[in-house]
């Protein structure tokens, strides 16, 4: 059985889009619009900085297709602490800004971690404590984004299989220190892929793409597929994502 792809980008609001990926004369106001029609997802990005009023969240779902999903980047203030088990404050201010008025167009959270964060296995086991599996009675799934070497273990694997948690599969070429895990440790995969280049008119050649492609539905044959391109030449990401989008049709 192969699960849903969702295919996209990180955030739509991005200057340099307008006239390359967003049509001359069109809107800003509009852009969430097209985008979410040419892509199958987003992962809201400028959640990581700031919170966002409900109306904001339903004016969001209103004007994205029924089978569009959206992922959302944790608040640092959760995540960028000394202690992660601490943060409880944090992720109430984060989960009760409105997300869940997104229904069932929210996908999962992504919960990223800076480079200098090393891995402390009873601190964090202490913060996936505090990810509760659903809010508003809609369901939560959580993406673990960790880019210290110390995660590459199999205790941390563990951990997140135990609450059921994805490691997020990221890949980003100027960053080789950062750990590639592809480990199956929840009913869906997450993956950020930061490495479109701008000589490519598609970010990458197709041949990439085609790998990238046989990998995802791979990813699919165990649960539903988030993946998106973020970084890297940004400007080439909807592009990219597009063209998987077309290789996996």
């Amino acid at each position: 059985m192969t699960h849903p792809i969702h295919i996209g980008i990180g955030g739509w609001t991005f200057e340099p889009w307008r006239g390359v990926f967003y049509p001359d004369g069109l809107t800003q106001k509009r852009e969430l619009e097209f985008a979410s029609r040419a892509l199958t997802s987003i992962e809201i990005n400028g959640t990581y900085y700031s919170t966002f009023k409900p109306d904001s969240w339903m004016k969001w779902r209103d004007e994205t297709p029924e089978s569009f999903k959206f992922s959302v980047k944790a608040s640092r203030f959760c995540t960028n602490r000394k202690i992660l088990s601490e943060g409880g404050e944090s992720f109430a201010k984060f989960l009760d800004q409105g997300l869940t008025l997104l229904g069932d167009k929210l996908g999962p959270i992504n919960w990223q971690f800076m480079g200098t964060k090393k891995f402390d296995p009873v601190d964090f086991e202490g913060f996936l404590k505090l990810l509760p599996p659903e809010k508003d009675g809609v369901q939560l799934r959580h993406a673990l984004e960790v880019r210290n070497p110390s995660f590459d273990t199999e205790q941390f694997r563990d951990l997140a299989r135990k609450y059921g948690a994805a490691i997020v599969y990221a890949v980003d070429d100027e960053a080789p220190e950062w750990p590639r895990i592809d480990a199956d440790t929840a009913d869906f995969t997450y993956a950020r892929l930061m490495s479109s280049r701008e000589d490519e008119p598609t970010g990458m050649t197709s041949d990439e793409l085609d790998a990238v492609a046989a990998q995802t539905r791979g990813w699919a044959e165990r649960g539903p597929v988030f993946a998106y391109f973020i970084s890297g030449a940004k400007v080439r990401n909807p592009a990219a994502a597009q063209a998987l989008i077309k290789k996996l049709a």
